[in-house]
């Protein structure tokens, strides 16, 4: 079974931009419940299909399919709440490649940065510009964005 392991924390500065440029991703939710997620996402050009099972501490189930582009732009139509959209950065740091979030819109004011373990005890460095841990805190889930924005908490 796919596994996602990845811990969240908010960022404290832009410091992490020296290192990266960012892509503009946008997504949503075609289904949401406590047991299974599931999101259209475009990346630039590209675009998948993800089902994720429900959390369990820092991992859940992940299924990731490539699908045409075009297909994900009707896609959108059918979500729920409003698209998501934020410009992620990847930004190594001490060995590991780390994911930062800058949403937009309403939700606009939030930076994340996530890192993706390959199980859930590894340790690894947190960079300065990573603030407070948010991992399983669900305001900050990207499927909650999506209904109810930063802007509004």
């Amino acid at each position: 079974m796919a596994r996602e392991i990845e811990r969240k924390f908010l960022v404290n500065s832009d410091e992490y931009r020296k290192s990266s440029t960012g892509v503009l991703y946008k997504q949503g939710y075609l289904s949401r419940s406590p047991d299974c997620t599931v999101r259209v996402r475009t990346a630039g050009d590209k675009a998948w299909l993800t089902i994720k099972g429900q959390s369990s501490g820092a991992s859940r189930s992940e299924f990731e399919y490539q699908i045409p582009y075009e297909d994900a732009l009707l896609l959108f139509s059918l979500c729920e709440g409003g698209l998501v959209e934020k410009i992620r950065y990847r930004v190594p740091y001490e060995g590991m490649v780390w994911e930062v979030d800058e949403f937009m819109g309403q939700n606009e004011g939030l930076v994340i940065a996530e890192i993706e373990l390959e199980y859930e005890d590894q340790p690894f460095s947190i960079p300065p510009w990573a603030g407070r841990e948010v991992t399983g805190d669900p305001r900050y889930y990207n499927s909650n964005l999506a209904v109810k924005p930063f802007r509004e908490k």
